[in-house]
């Protein structure tokens, strides 16, 4: 029977969902989609600019599209207070407009008789976030052994009444509730998982397309001197880099070395055959001097 009415609620939920236009959102006072019978819950509608004009309505099992103050809760403004829950007012909960007829996403709520009740997201959980579920009590500390369950199979127990579902996919929707034992079995509260929304990525890359330099282009190596090394099909390597030094730097300063060598050379040669023949001329002259004494 319970999950009857569970299945029932839901299918209003769906039906409700395929009509709304989120202009605004219901928020529940305290966040929980199940209650223990007697406790109190404060429902409001909520919109960025402004709040006014939206009511809170609920379908049930006795009652269809009632609005708060209409036999049930007590309307300030755009909230709904409901200061003693009974079973009855189990439903789907949604805010509505009367002046353009909107409605926002709709909530089930469950209120339940017995002693223990699984604490539950109460709107969609996002995809990749980690939820937890706990089983609580009504007269007893909430930290007792608890098995939970999935569409009717057992998950798993435990020791302290909490479950962490981690990195939560579409494959964790379902029909969950727990039990305690020697105190009883909570209701069924569905848990939906929302597609997480896709960021903007970087931007896509580009191919970015570098010519070949044309063959009477110079491409200038670092140093002090202003001398360019002409383009080359070498690699950007240490030897090529070396070889266009060698080419362009020192072979040329070797070769002034060697010319400047060679010139001082023959410069010397030159003076020292001068000198030589000066010699050979002064040595005629007093041979001749003395020949005519």
């Amino acid at each position: 029977m319970k999950e009857t009415s569970v299945r029932f609620l839901l299918t209003l939920t769906s039906v409700l969902s395929c009509t709304t236009n989120q202009a605004a959102f219901l928020t529940v006072r305290p966040s929980r989609s199940q209650f223990f019978k007697g406790k109190e819950v404060s429902l409001s509608c909520e919109e960025n600019s402004s709040s006014a004009g939206w009511t809170v309505w609920r379908n049930t099992t006795r009652e269809t599209r009632t609005q708060c103050g209409d036999g049930w809760g007590e309307k300030a403004g755009s909230t709904c207070n409901i200061s003693w829950l009974i079973p009855s007012d189990s439903g789907v909960y949604w805010c509505g407009s009367s002046r353009e007829g909107a409605a926002s996403s709709s909530i089930p709520l469950t209120v339940t008789g017995g002693s223990v009740i699984l604490q539950s997201p109460v709107l969609p959980v996002m995809e990749g976030d980690d939820v937890t579920l706990s089983c609580l009590t009504k007269t007893t500390p909430s930290n007792l052994p608890a098995d939970f369950y999935k569409d009717g199979s057992l998950i798993r127990t435990e020791p302290k009444g909490h479950m962490t579902l981690h990195n939560v996919t579409s494959s964790d929707e379902g029909l969950y509730r727990c039990n305690i034992r020697g105190h009883g079995e909570s209701p069924s509260s569905w848990i939906s998982v929302e597609e997480k929304p896709s960021t903007p990525g970087p931007p896509p890359s580009s191919w970015i397309s570098v010519e070949d330099k044309p063959s009477n282009t110079f491409t200038t190596l670092p140093g002090p001197s202003t001398t360019s090394c002409p383009a080359t099909s070498l690699p950007s390597t240490t030897s090529s880099v070396f070889l266009c030094y060698f080419l362009y730097y020192i072979l040329p300063l070797l070769s002034k070395i060697i010319l400047m060598v060679v010139l001082l050379v023959l410069l010397r040669r030159r003076c020292v055959e001068r000198k030589s023949e000066e010699e050979v001329g002064g040595g005629n002259v007093y041979g001749n001097i003395g020949v005519s004494n």
